[in-house]
């Protein structure tokens, strides 16, 4: 009875981390294409922290795979279907096979912050086709983001070498939240392995076995 409702408990923490992390996601975005003009931004905190708005057709913090364009873009947005795919089984297993709580928020972050991104890449081009500056189909629509605060922006001393004596900002990119919980899932996973470490992908070939419970029931219950 305490092992059901342990796997239940398990599923719910998955999914409304998964679930919650992509409607706040989605809520940001609509929110910032429909208000804000392209290139427009907002101060929150004075000299950090801005709400900036663009869009970018490629990856986390503006990447771009093959240099951009569409088949770039087309094969970027394919790409993650698969890899959110692979990731909505993988996580299914892990939550069957009982592994430790901070694995699976980790895990449905990531997950949730690249579906989040996948959805401006299926829908907005078509979706948002009256206010894009821009003109796509479906699979094709760019990512929304929205969220610029630079670690440090300002003139360094001229004796710096390199940057001194010009304007000189560090960590430029501009981001938004699906990015946000992708850093901070993969953040748990790297400082938090004293108490879990990803299982091989192929437990998702495996059945769940006595075994796997037993292996890890010493670390799963906080």
């Amino acid at each position: 009875m305490e092992s059901l409702k342990t796997s239940r408990n398990r599923w719910i923490l998955a999914f409304t981390v998964l679930i919650g992390a992509v409607l706040i996601d989605q809520i940001i975005k609509i929110y910032i294409k429909t208000h804000f003009i392209y290139g427009e931004s907002f101060t929150l905190f004075e000299n950090w922290f801005k709400l900036y708005f663009i869009e970018n057709e490629g990856m986390a913090f503006g990447m771009k795979l093959f240099g951009g364009g569409k088949v770039g873009k087309l094969i970027l947005t394919f790409f993650r279907i698969l890899v959110s795919a692979f990731g909505i089984v993988y996580l299914v297993s892990i939550i069957k096979g009982n592994y430790h709580k901070g694995l699976i928020i980790s895990l449905a972050l990531v997950l949730a912050g690249a579906i989040g991104n996948i959805i401006d890449s299926i829908f907005y081009g078509v979706v948002f086709d009256d206010i894009n500056g821009y003109v796509a189909t479906w699979f094709e629509g760019h990512v929304v983001d929205m969220f610029y605060a630079p670690i440090y922006e300002g003139v360094p001393a001229d004796w710096i070498p390199f940057i001194g004596g010009e304007h000189f900002v560090f960590f430029a990119p501009i981001w938004n939240f699906a990015d946000a919980c992708i850093t901070v899932g993969v953040a748990i996973m790297i400082i938090a392995q004293k108490w879990f470490t990803l299982p091989s992908p192929s437990i998702i070939l495996s059945k769940q076995s006595s075994e796997s419970k037993t292996d890890n029931s010493s670390t799963n219950n906080l």
